[in-house]
């Protein structure tokens, strides 16, 4: 045991399968995390599994159950480091029931494009969670089949091949 604080996070994400939104929710607490967005998750309890824990968090959280799929290849063996006391593991989840709802800790949810890198990297993440959202998006673009991110043919054609 390293003597981390072990916290779980959600990448949900629209389907496990091809994975095209991801669920993000802002923090309402505490205050200097206000306002800054986040894979919605907590921290591990004594005894408790990591996967059982995100399933509990994103139960208390957001009012759904998961289906939790792969996790997240971290920077290290604990897990992404958030500061010098805790360290993150990320697993992809998708809603298996309920509707995402911002219960706890946050005030906002909103789901976003997982091609629209701009717009996934353009908001105010909790600076910790700035590697782990590069690796998200860098995860899901190795699943999209290469014909989905070629350039159309020059003059715009879009009429399909073979």
């Amino acid at each position: 045991m390293t003597g981390l604080i072990q916290v779980v996070g959600g990448a949900v994400v629209d389907t496990l399968a091809n994975p095209g939104a991801l669920l993000v929710a802002r923090r309402s607490a505490p205050e200097h995390l206000a306002g800054l967005w986040e894979f919605p998750g907590g921290k591990v309890e004594p005894g408790e599994a990591p996967k059982a824990a995100l399933v509990r968090e994103l139960a208390e959280e957001l009012g759904i159950g998961v289906r939790l799929g792969a996790e997240l290849p971290a920077e290290t063996p604990a897990g992404w480091p958030l500061n010098d006391r805790a360290s993150m593991r990320v697993w992809f989840a998708e809603v298996a029931s309920g509707e995402p709802a911002p219960l706890e800790d946050h005030d906002e949810l909103r789901w976003i494009r997982l091609e629209d890198h701009a717009a996934v990297l353009g908001l105010p993440w909790i600076p910790a969670d700035y590697p782990i959202v590069h690796a998200l998006l860098d995860s899901v673009s190795a699943l999209v089949p290469q014909s989905l991110v070629q350039d159309r043919p020059a003059g715009g054609a879009n009429a399909k091949t073979g």
